[in-house]
């Protein structure tokens, strides 16, 4: 699922909190808005195969 909530991408040098946004810039200070959702995964993740090799075996 894809958010549609963005947050300011200089919010750590501009504001002192986050500042969301549903558009793509900034409301306060006009930087560029990235989204504010994490990664779904993590490509370096160690134990990913053994993860989705027990899931396919629990079904």
């Amino acid at each position: 699922m894809k958010s549609d909530i963005r947050v300011c991408s200089a919010w750590r040098n501009r504001h002192d909190r986050p500042v969301y946004t549903l558009g793509s810039t900034c409301p306060d200070c006009g930087e560029p808005a990235e989204n504010s959702a994490p990664a779904p995964f993590d490509p370096d993740d160690r134990y990913g195969e053994y993860r989705r090799a027990l899931k396919r075996r629990n079904r």
